[in-house]
């Protein structure tokens, strides 16, 4: 199995990056889920590393000493991983392989009691994914009203008194 999913664990690795994850690995223990983050043995919890960034002195030099070092391990028999496999073996750099790769990674994060270093970019993807799942396409970009429609009930001009307190 390790032997199967070595490509596929070096691809996600190259997608992720060094300082997100520090190894990415075939797991044994899963058998529901497609992956999880783990910590090592005197790493940091989720919780820890909540607290640590809330701190009120603390500063941005010791960043990379309140973050804990992960790893992502992939349960090679479950049918996510099997067909993100299949994708790799096709072409690694294909786009949706990397959204893929990155929505996995964020859900393990959510699931497993981390924050999100941005979710914005997770929300984006979790769209194109919805695109794509609807069949619009993900080159498709949702089209927007330009102008937005006034509150029921709003008839106050624009100009308020706060604006000419100053």
């Amino acid at each position: 199995m390790k032997k199967a999913n070595e490509e596929l664990c070096n691809v996600v690795k190259d997608i992720l990056g060094k300082d997100v994850v520090e190894k990415v690995e075939t797991s044994t223990r899963l058998a529901g889920s497609p992956c999880c983050i783990v910590t090592g043995e005197h790493g940091w919890t989720a919780n820890m590393e909540r607290i640590m960034k809330a701190q009120a002195l603390r500063s941005n030099s010791m960043g990379s000493y309140m973050v804990s070092k992960k790893t992502l391990e992939l349960n090679p028999t479950h049918p996510i991983v099997a067909e993100l496999r299949n994708k790799v073996a096709k072409d690694k750099s294909d786009k949706t392989v990397k959204d893929l790769v990155w929505l996995l990674w964020e859900t393990s994060l959510m699931t497993s009691g981390f924050s999100l270093e941005d979710p914005t970019a997770f929300s984006s993807r979790i769209h194109r994914m919805i695109q794509l799942g609807l069949g619009l396409g993900s080159t498709e970009e949702v089209k927007l009203d330009e102008e937005m429609p006034g509150l029921e009930g709003d008839d106050t001009p624009q100009d308020n008194d706060m604006d000419n307190v100053d």
